[in-house]
């Protein structure tokens, strides 16, 4: 069943009901200012930091679902709606979201009048724009009111949601050009320099910033006070909690409509400068805020900003495009593929409907692989993020398992012990330097632990990356896994027996016996990119000594990381085997299987062979793979977390979508089209849009998880947009079945696609040049390519060395056989 359909050409997703399963988001801001926003307009914004600076306030876990976000409501004669359904949930005569690349267009129409409101983060700005466009498609004239609506946050959210003693008595507001500027300025008295505006481009009838006063005692937002009666009450706010409302008599004429436009704004002042007069006389310095309200008063304004905004977007996707016979797959690629990871490497996991933004920040691990799918977009901006995240390391080359982005600090609740962090970084580094050539980033002074007075070169970050591996081996070999490897719910070194206890940092976590095969895995694929670049920087010998290493745990995975069909997963605490045939539940799971085949681990020997297979035996199901089976059926306290769900969901046996892409990959290393395909299409939206009312989170971007063949709601998703699943997917489907990857020489092209595929065109730029690629396959295999011609010449091998200069245009034709 669906409840909407993708408009490929304009890049957005149509939803055209308002009752979708779940609320179905976008996100709003690609720079420093954001918001999330529902298809029935509920979310927040923020600047920067969706815990320290959130303008405006959001309840997770609400009831009903997503009821408070930036609404407007209008009141005609005794009716009371908003164009997008919530929060009056009255019935509109039609209804319509479009999901765009970084605004949103609500349509709703109710007895004659159509409201239109167009939702977007401008570029260069720190604002929310909302254009509110009004129009009678009735034959007789209306005259209605209009009322805005936010709730503000006092900047802290989680303070925000806790401290109410102090809270219910600090809110402050100051009132300009007749209740037409809004500003929210608490706690701006004392420590802060900062403030928020919310404003409408016209006069108004009324205001209010007082919550209490606009809902009314005891109201609701689906039925205010102020609306129900058609009259604000010019309210000023004194401690409670401060709202932004403005009130707006419209007339309009049979076929007339009228625009407004609405900004929402962060303004910072210098600390010297925050005040107009005295301190003591509180009135705020406005400058700023006018000039930011300046910029979009006008409709023409507003459209010329949507418009830049959309260019921006159109040159981004412009980078990397394909043209084929599978449309979805084009639309995957081309836009939401992309889209997807743009937002998780600006959001990381820290702000979703399923992430409150108050706990965990910026991810260590997570960042890293986010920039996978990212660093061909924006690579200075992805070459900022790796030096921000070496930051946050220890000399000994672990590091915080999280940051703040605000402060780019680590985050000591959490702190490290997650042993496969280390590697990301040589992942990080390693696709930054193949996608840009520029290897002046292992130049760079970076601190440890931000601490400019322990800075190397990240060169030696790097190093430090790979040799804690090195130095943190256990009883066989292979690496200590420490608090958790990739997966943060096997806990070996926890041993939990309290309820509260967190998994991850209760427990002595530095065990010397529990070992990872995953980390070993990884190991030996991030390993080799770490020897490339010593020997690009001349480290000769360095490079020695690592391959010697690398090789040696190839060894040992295959001695003690092998059970016979597959890989194990892990050693415990008491070295007994974890992912084996002995085990009575978790006999296998899927993360090994990926990153050893990944690595090319035992390939020669067949292992990745059975491997592959074993995975398909054992663990597929129509919906994905599931992360291990069988599923643990009572509480592990040796393996922790992983045991603690019921079976079927999240790590217990769940469809984890993110590693669903490792075993595509995994199956392009053997040469299997056919299978990565088939993988990548049991978890990719646009393949899965009509099973919605099953799947039920969105169905143009991916989610987490999916509940497993174990779980009563087999094949029903969760925790979309900030996963690992994007990056991995795009990197899947991009450099590995459309086998356009680029390398530290050059842009190899090896396509591993399904032996039904004709072929296809592709567009990517590369180190400034355009490269034209046309792929043809007229033997109808899945991998192999038997000739390359670039700008006419034939080349040897499968890789288009890289050209001195930009600006040129290549024509590169490619026949597999």
């Amino acid at each position: 069943m669906k409840f909407g359909h993708f408009d490929d050409q304009n890049k957005e997703y149509v939803i055209t009901s308002p009752r979708t399963p779940l609320p179905w988001i976008n996100y709003l801001g690609c720079e420093n200012f954001f918001s999330l926003v529902s298809n029935t307009c509920g979310g927040y914004s923020f600047y920067k930091d969706a815990k320290l600076l959130r303008l405006t306030r959001y309840r997770y876990n609400n009831v009903p679902y997503d009821s408070n976000g930036h609404y407007y409501y209008i009141k005609d004669g005794d009716t009371i709606w908003n164009p997008g359904w919530m929060p009056s949930k009255t019935e509109l005569d039609s209804y319509e979201c479009r999901h765009g690349m970084g605004y949103s267009v609500f349509t709703g129409v109710k007895n004659g009048l159509m409201a239109q409101l167009t939702d977007f983060v401008p570029m260069g700005s720190t604002c929310e724009i909302n254009k509110l466009t009004l129009k009678n498609t009735s034959d007789k004239k209306k005259d209605f009111s209009v009322f805005s609506y936010v709730e503000f946050c006092l900047w802290n959210a989680m303070d925000d949601m806790t401290n109410f003693q102090r809270n219910f008595s600090t809110g402050e507001v100051e009132i300009h050009a007749g209740g037409s500027q809004l500003f929210h300025k608490t706690e701006y008295r004392e420590r802060r320099n900062h403030y928020a505006v919310y404003a409408v481009n016209a006069s108004v009838d009324g205001f209010d910033t007082d919550r209490d006063s606009f809902l009314g005692a005891y109201g609701e937002n689906s039925a205010p006070s102020v609306v129900v009666n058609d009259q604000s009450k010019n309210s000023v706010a004194s401690g409670w909690a401060p709202v932004g409302s403005h009130h707006l008599k419209v007339a309009l004429e049979p076929g007339e409509e009228k625009t407004y436009i609405f900004v929402l704004g962060y303004v910072e002042n210098p600390v010297n400068e925050k005040w107009v007069g005295r301190a003591e006389d509180g009135i705020i310095n406005r400058a700023p805020a006018d000039a930011l309200l300046a910029r979009f008063d006008t409709t023409e304004k507003a459209d010329a900003a949507l418009a830049e905004l959309k260019a921006y977007w159109d040159k981004l996707l412009g980078h990397f495009s394909i043209s084929s016979s599978e449309e979805k797959l084009d639309r995957m690629v081309n836009v939401w593929h992309q889209y997807q990871c743009m937002v998780t490497f600006n959001m990381s996991r820290s702000a979703s409907y399923f992430e409150s933004g108050i706990g965990r920040g910026m991810g260590f691990r997570d960042s890293c692989q986010d920039l996978l799918g990212f660093v061909h977009l924006i690579p200075d901006r992805a070459r900022e993020r790796i030096l921000d995240i070496a930051a946050t390391q220890f000399e000994d080359g672990s590091a915080y398992h999280q940051y703040q982005p605000l402060t780019k600090k680590g985050n000591a609740d959490i702190g490290s012990g997650f042993n496969d962090d280390p590697l990301w970084l040589i992942a990080a580094a390693a696709a930054y330097i193949k996608e840009t050539g520029d290897y002046s980033i292992l130049d760079e002074s970076t601190p440890y632990d931000s601490d400019p007075s322990k800075a190397t070169d990240f060169m030696e970050h790097l190093r430090r990356s790979f040799n804690y591996t090195i130095n943190h081996l256990g009883p066989h070999g292979l690496p200590q896994i420490g608090r958790a490897d990739w997966n943060d719910c096997l806990n070996l070194n926890c041993f939990s027996e309290e309820p509260g206890e967190s998994f991850q940092t209760f427990g002595p976590s530095e065990g010397p016996n529990a070992e990872s095969v995953f980390i070993a895995g990884m190991f030996v694929k991030y390993g080799k990119d770490y020897v490339k670049i010593c020997r690009h920087k001349g480290l000769c010998d360095e490079a020695d000594t690592a391959k010697k290493a690398i090789e040696q745990m190839e060894k040992t995975v295959m001695d003690a990381g092998w059970d016979g069909e597959w890989y194990l997963r892990a050693y415990d605490h008491y070295k007994h085997k974890i992912g084996s045939k002995e085990c009575e539940d978790g006999k296998i799971f899927i993360e090994p299987q990926g990153f050893c085949v990944i690595a090319e681990i035992g390939k020669d020997e067949g292992f990745c062979l059975k491997a592959m297979q074993s995975v398909e035996k054992y663990l597929d199901t129509k919906y994905g793979i599931v992360l291990l089976q069988p599923p643990y059926h009572r509480y592990h306290v040796e393996l922790g977390e992983i045991s603690s769900y019921p079976p079927g969901y999240k790590e217990n046996a769940g469809i984890f979508c993110h590693n669903n892409p490792w075993i595509s990959i995994a199956e392009t290393v053997i040469g299997r089209g056919n299978r990565a395909w088939q993988v990548y299409t049991r978890t990719c939206p646009a393949y899965i849009e009509d099973i919605s009312e099953i799947h039920r989170t969105e169905p143009y971007v991916y989610s987490q998880m999916i509940a497993g063949k174990d779980a009563p709601n087999f094949g029903e998703a969760k925790n979309s947009w900030l996963t690992g699943t994007a990056a991995w997917t795009f990197l899947d489907v991009s450099q590995y079945i459309l086998g356009i990857r680029p390398d530290y020489d050059g842009l190899i092209i090896d396509p591993c696609i399904p032996d039904t595929m004709d072929g296809f065109t592709a567009k990517r730029k590369f180190r400034g040049n355009t490269y034209h690629i046309t792929v043809r396959n007229p033997a109808h295999v899945q991998k192999g390519v038997t000739k390359l011609i670039v700008d006419g010449a034939t080349i040897d091998g499968n890789m288009i060395p890289a050209i001195n200069g930009t600006g040129h245009d290549v024509t590169v034709e490619v026949t597999m056989g």
